[in-house]
């Protein structure tokens, strides 16, 4: 086989052809690995911007995604609800509709703020999970109020909260087209646990960014939910860099959400002013690293499948039965 013959007319892995050249072809994509499923748009993979923390960081980001053409279906952050004002609120869902960008905002009291010592053992016990009543009945007001503000997506980091959000929805005291983002912090490592988040309401699945490619393969073959993916995540994440992965990242795992993180920087949840040059100077850094991902996936011939802007909706998905549910099935007929 000659070097020229080596690459194929679709998406191509890299150096392939100079490796091919030397004898060291690698072994032919299995077309069995590739994930069957679709965002309802047709498109294969959509973009995110996590950690925009206030108008200003979501302002720098916007400028900054015009200068390098980089696309934007979502913008998410991590301080929570909680911590913003209902005019600052206002203000990004209104910039976020102008760009046709989904605003995703993190829900409530977690784990790591409580006063509980658990979180920082070394076991890390009880995670970022809403501990007692009280931090549940604060990520539910989070959701509701900022609902009422207009935002449609939620990030969620607690099972219990993600299930008592979904019961609200398919009551329709929560929009029914609010969406619900499971965060990184817990994050599914296998194929059950995926399908189970999926089943409590996830409309969008965070797995952790150390999983293989035939972990996604593996997570494809249970569940079509569309799946949140950090190419590049933050150093409390682990801090990997995954670039050269995101044409398999989309062929193995479509649905899914390329997210440009950033590794080698300093924590800003909460945010606050006292943060301001280290929020911007990342977020700016979070497009740069987008673009350079858009770049790469453009060098393999793997940039087309992209979802329009506007996109959001996750599709058809598997849910546990509800109260709500049950009752809108119809009854069972006397035979």
């Amino acid at each position: 086989m000659t070097a020229a013959s080596a690459t194929t007319s679709g998406p191509r892995r890299p150096a392939d052809a100079a490796l091919a050249s030397l004898g060291h072809s690698a072994p032919a994509a299995d077309p069995a690995d590739a994930s069957p499923h679709s965002f309802p748009d047709g498109g294969s993979w959509r973009t995110e911007v996590p950690s925009v923390e206030g108008p200003e960081a979501l302002a720098t980001v916007f400028k900054e995604a015009g200068r390098l053409d980089v696309p934007i279906h979502r913008i998410s952050q991590g301080s929570g609800v909680w911590m913003l004002t209902d005019s600052e609120i206002t203000e990004m869902v209104e910039s976020c509709a102008e760009r046709n960008a989904e605003l995703c905002l993190f829900t409530g009291p977690r784990g790591t703020w409580d006063i509980g010592a658990a979180t920082r053992t070394d076991s890390r016990g009880g995670g970022l999970r809403a501990r007692g009543h009280d931090a549940v009945a604060g990520c539910v007001e989070d959701a509701l109020r900022a609902a009422s503000l207009g935002v449609k997506c939620l990030l969620v980091a607690d099972e219990g909260v993600l299930w008592l959000l979904h019961q609200l929805r398919e009551r329709g005291e929560l929009p029914a087209d609010t969406t619900f983002k499971l965060s990184a912090l817990v994050g599914p490592v296998n194929p059950a646990s995926f399908a189970v988040y999926e089943q409590l309401g996830a409309d969008s699945i965070n797995i952790p960014s150390d999983l293989t490619l035939e972990h996604l393969t593996e997570i494809r073959r249970v569940s079509g939910a569309p799946m949140d993916f950090y190419v590049e995540a933050p150093d409390d994440l682990g801090g990997f860099v995954r670039i050269y992965d995101a044409a398999e990242l989309i062929r193995r795992g479509a649905p899914i959400y390329l997210k440009f993180g950033l590794s080698k920087s300093p924590g800003i949840y909460p945010y606050g002013a006292q943060l301001r040059d280290v929020a911007l100077n990342s977020a700016r850094e979070r497009v740069r690293r987008g673009r350079l991902v858009l770049d790469m996936l453009a060098r393999l011939g793997a940039d087309g499948g992209m979802s329009p802007l506007g996109s959001r909706l996750p599709g058809p998905l598997r849910r546990f039965a509800t109260a709500q549910s049950a009752q809108s099935q119809p009854a069972p007929q006397e035979s």
